[in-house]
């Protein structure tokens, strides 16, 4: 296994500068999200405000990926590509999926949105799988274990009946879009790694309203979905590990996820 890269404040700098632009692409293309768009069309307005920006969308062409970035609905997991067929429509959930490299650094972070009026069910897994994920941030300082990010989301899901994705996790980021440490979102105690000032690393938790299991689509390679057509919802940030605690890179404030 490599090691963990404990960045300089010169590559944090960095990373937190495409962090926020990735934050921001979220931001932009909440004003877009809604009934009747196709995710083809979403992605095209990502790409280009990434470029305006002065910055490359990460998920293009990365290991054949063809779009600029995920959108993921309803029982997709992880991984949706962006098509004209795919239109949004009420009672949708959705997630999207924004990787930017800017001047050679990378910033990930996604965010869920509703369509109209969904199922109670389904607005209360949006609203507990964002909790998860903070759940998750909380356990972020020096000297504490990655395991116990995992455990936290764990522990507050499974007391919800949810099934936490295993087969896909978050991880280290910055000077390249995938880097050490894997980031598990359900966890034992007090395992895995031991967080140091410095680090920066994707936390991303996929929560399923039924089993925990993907599989993922035979004709295009990419589309993770829940196994047994439930629904699935995400939230993710880039996180960096500070001298007493954690900075949220990605956040940038508060967006109308609801449309």
């Amino acid at each position: 296994m490599s090691e963990i890269i404990i960045k300089n404040a010169e590559q944090i700098e960095g990373i937190r500068k495409s962090s926020q632009l990735a934050g921001n692409t979220l931001k932009f293309i909440s004003d877009y999200v809604k009934e009747g768009v196709n995710t083809l069309y979403l992605d095209t307005l990502i790409e280009k405000y990434i470029r305006d920006n002065g910055a490359i969308p990460a998920p293009l062409n990365y290991h054949g990926f063809p779009k600029s970035c995920c959108i993921s609905l309803n029982d997709v997991i992880c991984h949706g590509i962006p098509n004209e067929k795919t239109i949004l429509k009420k009672g949708d959930i959705l997630n999207v999926d924004v990787t930017t490299i800017l001047d050679g650094y990378y910033g990930d972070t996604s965010t869920m949105f509703t369509i109209g009026e969904v199922s109670k069910q389904a607005a209360k897994l949006v609203e507990d799988t964002e909790h998860a994920l903070y759940l998750g941030i909380e356990q972020v300082k020096p000297g504490n274990y990655f395991g116990n990010i995992g455990f936290a989301i764990g522990r507050f899901a499974k007391a919800k009946k949810y099934g936490v994705v295993y087969e896909f996790c978050g991880h280290g980021i910055g000077m390249d879009f995938h880097e050490e440490p894997q980031v598990e979102h359900i966890a034992q105690r007090n395992s895995g790694e031991v967080m140091q000032e410095g680090m920066i690393f994707t936390i991303e938790p996929m929560i399923n309203l039924g089993k925990a299991r993907a599989k993922i689509d035979e004709k295009d390679g990419w589309t993770a979905r829940t196994i047994d057509k439930k629904l699935s919802a995400q939230f993710e940030h880039t996180i960096l590990v500070t001298k007493d605690g954690y900075e949220i890179l990605t956040d940038v404030g508060e967006y109308d996820i609801f449309k």
